[in-house]
């Protein structure tokens, strides 16, 4: 066996920063967590998903539950674009990350309805079924962004 050992300090300083970055990533995740943030604020402003896809229109029934709220005193007279009534979706996505791992995603208890959609068969409650309007998905803009960022964070910290 064959054995070389190093013992240059920038060499051995660049594998520490390296190493520090890939044992607590906090701050790329941190990173990482605000661009998917971004991207589903864009999709609301884009009204698309993540492959592109425009969001369905909103339906008659929705224009006119929304017609009779705004009548109604302290009704939201502008509704904004579609899944932006009240700008609370939007508003609330969220972000946690730590060390190894990072989650995008709402609170609102509707939110899965908006983006995924649902039948007034099956959610009775429902003035008329919701087409899915995907906003969190994956794309491959997404990836891409991700794999900068990771290689940015990498980089950043191997030139000190």
């Amino acid at each position: 066996m064959f054995t070389v050992e190093i013992n240059d300090t920038e060499v051995l300083a660049a594998l520490d920063r390296a190493t520090a970055v890939l044992t607590d990533a906090t701050a790329m995740m941190n990173g990482i967590g605000g661009f998917l943030r971004d991207q589903v604020e864009d999709r609301f402003n884009t009204q698309a998903g993540p492959d592109g896809t425009a969001w369905a229109p909103r339906s008659a029934a929705t224009i006119k539950s929304y017609e009779r709220r705004a009548a109604k005193p302290g009704g939201v007279g502008s509704w904004g674009g579609i899944l932006h009534y009240s700008g609370q979706l939007v508003g609330n996505i969220f972000r946690e990350y730590d060390a190894e791992s990072v989650r995008v995603g709402s609170v609102e208890p509707y939110a899965a309805m908006m983006h995924f959609g649902g039948s007034k068969s099956a959610f009775p409650h429902l003035w008329g079924s919701i087409p899915a309007r995907p906003y969190l998905d994956f794309s491959d803009e997404d990836r891409a962004g991700i794999l900068d960022i990771v290689t940015e964070t990498i980089t950043a910290a191997l030139e000190g």
